[in-house]
């Protein structure tokens, strides 16, 4: 019998203590707008620091500005993610800040060049028409296909390898907490449609998302994870066309999905944090759709 009379000890079990970010290190690539920037407020908001990166400096310069709010922080750097060489110059400079390591690298940064093909832009073809699908996808220029992927895909691939190392170390900081790697991809990945005419930019996030199973795979004994959130239709200067003064983007339309509208800030915040936080450790290789449930309604591959 025992001898055990206190009362149960909750306070691990509290959203305070499984969503804490307080003591992570992250580093966002293409932070400074769209689903990065909601990435980079909602670890901020919660205390962590984080390093943003974009090719354009004026934008890393007004996210500083507008949303270094604290209590944790903003850094601003400009990179490349689609260069190997810049990548590892990014590296060199992080190690150098962050000699301890960090906790989590997101890799956000993504483009989309299907606009000679977007049925949005062009129309759509008669798909009856053999002739007539073949010239509305002949348009695409090889450079999209090209450029598609080494932004959407070959960057995850150099950035989650050169960042292991710093990855690996951060995760000694934290007794019981693991550090990982994060893709943002797109439920573009897993519809079975045309994507509206943009194909190479879906067979981007579906290959995105393969590669994270395989880098969960290759990374799987260095305790450093790798887990990928594939979002529905969410602002960005990717959906909206561009941004305000705020680095914002406003998508407002009726959607398909049973949730009736675009993504939102707070469910991005939502998903990131779970993955982030301490209630996230047990999770690997695992792939979060938030997407209002588009893909219980759209033929779909999960």
């Amino acid at each position: 019998m025992s001898g055990h009379t206190g009362k149960a000890d909750n306070e691990q079990l509290k959203g305070s203590k499984l969503f804490d970010v307080s003591h992570v290190t992250a580093l966002v690539t293409g932070g400074g707008t769209g689903i990065g920037l909601m990435i980079t407020q909602a670890l901020v908001a919660n205390g962590a620091r984080v390093y943003i990166t974009s090719r354009r400096n004026e934008v890393l310069k007004k996210t500083e500005e507008l949303y270094n709010t604290g209590p944790g922080k903003i850094i601003p750097l400009v990179a490349d993610v689609s260069s190997k060489e810049d990548i590892l110059r990014l590296y060199e400079e992080v190690e150098k800040r962050e000699p301890k390591g960090i906790q989590l690298l997101v890799n956000n940064a993504g483009i989309a060049r299907d606009d000679a093909t977007s049925f949005s832009s062009n129309g759509q073809p008669d798909m009856t028409d053999a002739q007539a699908i073949s010239s509305h996808f002949l348009k695409t220029p090889e450079d999209s296909w090209a450029d598609t992927l080494k932004t959407n895909v070959t960057a995850i691939y150099y950035m989650s390898m050169a960042f292991l190392p710093l990855l690996s170390r951060g995760r000694e900081v934290t007794p019981g907490y693991t550090s990982s790697v994060v893709n943002i991809t797109s439920i573009s990945g897993f519809m079975k449609g045309s994507s509206s005419g943009q194909l190479s930019y879906a067979t981007s996030k579906a290959a995105a998302t393969h590669l994270t199973r395989m880098l969960a795979t290759t990374f799987a004994q260095t305790k450093v994870r790798v887990n990928c959130i594939a979002p529905g239709v969410f602002p960005s200067e990717m959906t909206a066309g561009d941004s305000g003064e705020d680095n914002k983007s406003n998508l407002k339309m009726e959607m398909s999905n049973p949730a009736g509208r675009p993504g939102s800030d707070t469910d991005m915040a939502a998903s990131i944090l779970f993955l982030a936080g301490p209630g996230g450790v047990f999770y690997n290789e695992q792939v979060l759709f938030p997407d209002g449930g588009n893909t219980l309604v759209q033929p779909a591959a999960k």
